[in-house]
């Protein structure tokens, strides 16, 4: 069994599809079919059911998913660590961040980390904070930024920046006076959330709990899956929201939103690494440059 087998397994896994995986491991259908077959062959095993041109994964596969995961995480780990021995002359870091952070925050590091170390790649995924925390836990990320408070013994979290939301409105909406708000005011309002496991959404329930306000008792009338999408809404005259001022800094420049009179907890942005595993120089360096450069902090 190999490295590239065991890559080859999980991006077809992962796909459910022999021709999606080939195009991103840039093989032929062909190579990735014989690669699967002759892991199955090699261990008398069946790893997928075929169906017509559709696969889906055996139990086996999916005990095997797992393993093979672990194993490429390792084999990645100990590359890091010769990388590093050899200076951050090349090599890529495996980030991934909340909406808010990647889009807003962590624009003028990279651009930074890579005038400095122009043979290094940052490979920066998107996601909401569940969905980073999930990454570092599986090894898929060397590198996470969460937004909020998090509780997970096996991962390092550590403050970056801090954060405060803002309640934005229409430039027609009656909020839009500047008269300071009151519960009753938030109850009554239609709102534009953002979708379930984001940082952005978990931040302004807290709020909202710490003011004695349950979430049943808003009215929600949209929920999207994205800061610009429930940012657009607003402007449109869906709805109010909160969002952090880095989403909304021009539209709110521009008066084609307005921040309504009410007074947010601070957020914390966090870095997130996983415990056991190496921590690359790169990683360090790179944290380093965000809490220098962070637009939050200045």
């Amino acid at each position: 069994m190999t490295l590239e087998q065991l890559r080859i397994f999980v991006a077809v896994a992962e796909r459910q599809h022999i021709t999606r995986a080939a195009s991103v491991l840039h093989l032929t259908q062909a190579a990735v079919s014989a690669s699967i077959a002759t892991l199955e062959t090699q261990h008398g095993v069946r790893l997928f059911d075929r169906v017509g041109r559709n696969i889906a994964l055996t139990e086996t596969g999916r005990l095997f998913l797992e393993e093979a995961r672990a194993v490429l995480a390792r084999a990645t780990a100990a590359a890091t660590v010769l990388r590093d021995y050899a200076g951050l002359k090349h090599g890529r870091l495996a980030v991934h961040a909340s909406q808010t952070i990647a889009s807003y925050y962590l624009p003028r590091a990279i651009a930074q980390f890579h005038r400095l170390h122009p043979g290094f790649t940052i490979d920066l995924a998107i996601g909401n904070t569940g969905q980073v925390v999930s990454a570092i836990k599986a090894g898929d990320a060397e590198l996470g930024f969460i937004e909020g408070p998090l509780t997970a013994p096996e991962l390092h979290v550590a403050p970056v920046a801090v954060d405060h939301m803002a309640v934005i409105v229409p430039p027609n909406h009656p909020w839009a006076t500047g008269r300071k708000l009151t519960n009753a005011d938030l109850r009554k309002a239609e709102w534009v959330f953002r979708e379930e496991g984001s940082g952005t959404r978990d931040a302004f329930l807290s709020a909202l709990a710490e003011r004695g306000i349950s979430p049943d008792s808003l009215t929600i009338a949209l929920c999207l899956p994205s800061n610009e999408a429930v940012r657009e809404a607003v402007a449109a005259g869906a709805g109010t929201a909160c969002l952090s001022p880095l989403v909304c800094a021009r539209p709110l420049a521009a008066g084609e939103l307005k921040r309504a009179n009410i007074l947010m907890p601070p957020r914390p942005f966090q870095a997130v690494q996983h415990k056991d595993r190496y921590i690359p120089k790169a990683s360090a360096t790179f944290l380093d440059l965000v809490r220098a450069l962070s637009p939050l902090n200045a």
